[in-house]
């Protein structure tokens, strides 16, 4: 039986329950200002706003069998009750990045870069989840997606930081960052 997989869709506009905290480019074009983005499933309908960005939930692309089962085991789950932070990071990359082979990407990524060892020092606080949307023709090749509790934004910074001063962020051409606060259940 094949499996199929939904793109999720994230919707910013004036309601969602994430509100924005900060929204600004890093790279690149950037994209409007708004209020709040709402996570939805593709087959949600009806959902509207000022953008929508949708993406595939992906196998590891890049990840050996090893530094699977090491994220495998100290990787939370998304949705804790305690991760009232996120950030929505969609990324594009160069050209040159899409015209080198697999190895060539592997090595820069992880052989040099370091993403996987790095994301890895930064778990359990911080779960996280790829959406792939190359494939989708959307305008950005990644949505990254992190959820994380107030006390561990630091640590996320850091590691964000960290990233972007690696040789693979060299081949990032647009990058949007997008920082959230969970909006609080009403009474």
């Amino acid at each position: 039986m094949k499996r199929i997989v939904q793109a999720t869709s994230f919707v910013g506009g004036r309601t969602g329950e994430w509100t924005v905290i900060h929204l600004s480019p890093v790279v690149g074009e950037p994209l409007p200002t708004v209020a709040s983005v709402a996570v939805v499933d593709e087959a949600a309908e009806g959902r509207t706003g000022t953008w929508t960005l949708r993406g595939v939930p992906s196998y590891e692309r890049y990840t050996r069998r090893r530094e699977h089962d090491a994220l495998a085991r100290v990787e939370p789950r998304l949705g804790r009750p305690e991760a009232t932070r996120a950030a929505l990071i969609p990324v594009r990359k160069s050209a040159d990045w899409w015209s080198m082979s697999q190895d060539e990407r592997r090595a820069i990524f992880e052989e040099r870069s370091h993403h996987i060892r790095q994301g890895l020092e930064v778990l359990p606080a911080v779960a996280r989840r790829l959406y792939q949307c190359r494939d989708l023709g959307e305008s950005f090749d990644f949505l990254t997606w992190f959820e994380y509790a107030p006390v561990d934004v630091a640590e996320f910074d850091d590691l964000v930081a960290a990233l972007r001063g690696t040789e693979e962020w060299s081949y990032v051409d647009r990058e949007i960052d997008i920082r959230l606060e969970r909006r609080r259940a009403r009474p």
